[in-house]
């Protein structure tokens, strides 16, 4: 099934393209970066156990949750002040739109 693009959004599929095959077309690769994440987690601890040992080990499992956590809070805020740049934008509220741009960058600059 084949979907009439309309000819000012060639470049954007967001308008006409079903939310199924927009889901998948978003999700896999972000899915596969997770795996890869997780991946790397595994063959770190496998490594460091084995040159370092169980300090090591102990080590990176007691730092893991804050990094997690910092780079939750840095997409929070990345995520967030994106969204509401783009409806500034939308609205065609340019000075808001670089208004708004200031405290995502300020929390995930101090979220690091």
């Amino acid at each position: 099934m084949t979907y009439a693009q309309p000819p000012e959004n060639r470049e954007n599929p967001l308008g006409f393209v079903p939310v199924n095959r927009l889901l998948a077309r978003f999700a896999i690769p972000s899915i596969i970066a997770m795996l890869v994440s997780a991946l790397y987690n595994i063959v770190d601890q496998f490594f460091i156990g084995r040159s370092v040992g169980i300090l090591g080990n102990a080590a990176t499992n007691v730092a893991f949750p804050l990094t997690i956590t910092c780079t939750a809070v840095s997409l929070m805020c990345g995520i967030g002040g994106a969204a509401n740049f783009n409806l500034s934008m939308g609205r065609n509220e340019r000075d808001e739109a670089e208004n708004t741009q200031a405290m995502p960058f300020s929390c995930s600059f101090l979220s690091v």
